[in-house]
């Protein structure tokens, strides 16, 4: 199959990116939500060693301006990936929210192992990690987990 970049545009959401598939004649779309999925990852990480979580903290973690993490925390609580609870500002995910942060979790985690056994360094894997996770599609991350699993043993 010929693919080639047809059309990008870019919207206050996401950025698309529309494929022309040549062959059959109909158009693909990608839906790139990298920074949603950061933030998400982020969360994640962050709720499994605090009990509280607030805006503020994930500001200064992420080293986002609070201006900024709040658009984004506005985002992900309209789209039903967080909570935000209305007394103290904690942030929780909910059940759609952990499950996809939980799977970029394990993607980065697993890219990253992948990469350092391939004698890449510890910084650069976990770097690249975090590039590729967004970008990977399922069934290739599945065989690369497949075959990670089958190697580690």
């Amino acid at each position: 199959m010929e693919l080639g970049i047809d059309k990008i545009f870019q919207t206050q959401k996401f950025d698309y990116l529309f494929f022309y598939d040549k062959i059959n004649l109909r158009y693909l779309m990608m839906n790139k939500f990298k920074s949603s999925e950061d933030y998400l990852e982020r969360i994640y990480i962050l709720t499994k060693t605090n009990k509280t979580l607030r805006a503020i903290d994930l500001a200064q973690d992420m080293g986002y301006s609070k201006p900024s993490v709040s658009v984004a925390l506005k985002k992900l609580k309209s789209n039903n990936f967080i909570t935000v609870d209305e007394e103290n500002g904690n942030i929780g995910l909910t059940d759609k929210g952990l499950e996809l942060a939980a799977y970029v979790y394990e993607k980065h985690q697993i890219i990253s192992t992948c990469l350092m056994m391939l004698g890449v360094s510890e910084i650069t894997a976990l770097e690249d990690a975090c590039k590729i996770e967004h970008d990977l599609s399922d069934e290739s991350f599945d065989a690369l987990k497949a075959y990670y699993q089958k190697i580690k043993g």
